[in-house]
């Protein structure tokens, strides 16, 4: 936090550009959210066709209606959440000439992007819980490959790289110099 002004800045666009995607996706969960209460209120019955499979009762689809829309009020409030992280991180970054410790701005960053992912995650099950409306088959199906993607995008294949900043890098290299 004590470097450049360039490297700064760069990490200020970085966490705005993450908080903008943050706020669009909160903004859509909560749209879907008041859809799917329209749709709830709305008497009309359009998953009672012969082409759905599977039980079609009025106490059933309010369960489903429920749980979906659970679904996408806690994608909604990580997203906030994740928001709220970002821009405290953000607000710890720019204050000019601070002594602010870095392990906070890195804590805001972590939690912000683990509201993320669990608000990502959150609409992910929600894509199975929507196909669910179609019958157990489809929201099967879903499932499976669901996990398939989960698997894919939660494993990694290659060691990370370790990274040092060049500021620590060149304070190591002065104190093993001067010993």
């Amino acid at each position: 936090m004590q470097t450049e002004n360039r490297d700064v800045m760069t990490a200020l666009y970085v966490l705005s550009a993450n908080n903008s995607g943050a706020t669009f996706l909160a903004t859509v969960c909560l749209t879907l959210s008041s859809l799917i209460g329209a749709w709830m209120a709305n008497t009309s019955t359009i998953f009672s066709s012969e082409l759905i499979y599977g039980d079609t009762k009025a106490s059933t689809l309010s369960i489903k209606y429920i749980s979906l829309l659970v679904c996408f009020l806690v994608a909604f409030s990580c997203f906030v959440q994740s928001s709220r992280c970002l821009i405290h991180a953000n607000y710890l970054i720019s204050i000019p000439n601070s002594e602010v410790p870095s392990s906070y701005v890195e804590l805001a960053v972590i939690r912000g992007g683990d509201f993320w992912s669990i608000g990502l995650r959150a609409l992910y099950f929600a894509i199975t819980l929507l196909l669910w409306f179609f019958g157990p088959i489809p929201m099967f199906v879903t499932s499976i490959g669901m996990v398939f993607l989960l698997h894919y995008l939660d494993t990694n294949k290659s060691p990370l790289v370790q990274h040092h900043s060049s500021s620590r890098f060149r304070e190591n290299h002065v104190s093993c110099q001067v010993n």
